[in-house]
């Protein structure tokens, strides 16, 4: 199920979401680390990005040793999108992702988001300008519209298409709908019949299962994991093994697991620092451990630690409790 991205070829369907607070670059490296096909930034507001670049060019961070990584933009402004495209390429990355599909309130007030599938002339007017822009591919990630009446993701992805994108990805609900409901996967079926492009599905794909189902209902050539990777970005594995050989990986062993978490931990400690590290670890560890016996009091304990030393003893102390009990069992 390889298909390109302009030059780019892909060889894994399965993609990791723009994911705000989530998908930074330790965790998008620990999810390229089982083999995701393409992974994407969190979602990044143009203006703020043009600025911050232009007051301190040096100590912007380069992509390319997370090749193929796609940067996705938000914004509304055609040109300064543009910009913050040419500058994210410059910087390494491999494709700009268009965002048409975040529903959250203070994007959409805006006119950014998924707001920009109810003007279709500024949303063919940000991508035909970004896409002039750069060298790289293009690709646009929506919704299937606004709400229930103006389903209007097929004729938005065939002008994509025209104007030179070079892949869409559907989220399976309206903006109305923010998360709430099911994902309606059968309703892309409308998007894949509309464009010759690669057309990945989004939305409540959270098992190697459900991934199957949605490639079947959509027609899609791929599927994106979004909040099915919290504290599972083996996820993508599980999936990619289900759609190349029909088989179904178990989950990590109880040590892989943890494994896995103190790799994570040590990585956002070298990315932010001690302070914020730590801070932002506390959300994954929560999920790593999720469901687990015990969990809740461990998470407890840790959310009170500052010192990493004493957080990975507590967490070594609690796998190895976990790894006694399931000896004893």
């Amino acid at each position: 199920m390889s298909f390109f991205i302009g030059p780019i070829r892909i060889d894994d369907p399965v993609l990791l979401a723009p994911m705000s607070g989530v998908s930074d670059l330790p965790f998008r490296r620990l999810v390229k680390s089982f083999g995701a096909g393409l992974v994407f930034s969190e979602m990044i507001a143009s203006r703020p990005s043009i600025e911050q670049y232009r007051g301190s060019p040096k100590a912007s961070r380069d992509y390319a040793d997370e090749f193929p990584m796609a940067v996705q933009l938000a914004g509304c402004e055609p040109d300064i999108m543009a910009e913050a495209a040419r500058i994210h390429e410059s910087r390494g990355a491999a494709i700009i992702d268009i965002n048409f599909g975040c529903p959250v309130k203070k994007v959409v007030t805006n006119f950014a988001g998924s707001a920009l599938m109810r003007d279709e002339k500024l949303a063919t007017e940000i991508m035909a300008t970004v896409v002039k822009a750069v060298k790289v591919p293009v690709t646009v990630k929506m919704r299937l519209g606004w709400d229930e009446n103006s389903m209007n993701a097929p004729r938005l992805a065939k002008i994509a298409q025209d104007v030179g994108i070079q892949m869409v990805t559907v989220h399976g609900r309206t903006r109305n709908q923010l998360y709430n409901g099911a994902a309606n996967w059968d309703a892309i079926r409308s998007v894949k019949d509309a464009i010759t492009l690669p057309l990945i599905v989004n939305g409540d794909i959270t098992n190697a299962a459900k991934a199957d189902e949605a490639l079947n209902l959509s027609g899609a050539d791929g599927v994106m994991i979004g909040r099915g990777t919290y504290g599972k970005p083996w996820l993508v594995r599980q999936i990619m093994d289900h759609v190349k050989n029909k088989k179904i990986l178990p989950d990590p062993t109880l040590q892989e697991r943890a494994n896995i978490i103190q790799k994570h931990y040590d990585a956002l400690l070298s990315h932010y620092g001690v302070h914020n590290g730590n801070q932002i670890a506390r959300k994954h560890i929560g999920w790593y451990v999720g469901g687990l016996p015990g969990a809740d009091d461990m998470r407890g304990r840790i959310n009170r630690m500052d010192d990493p030393v004493y957080v990975k003893s507590e967490l070594q102390t609690y796998f190895d409790g976990m790894l006694d009990y399931a000896q004893a069992a």
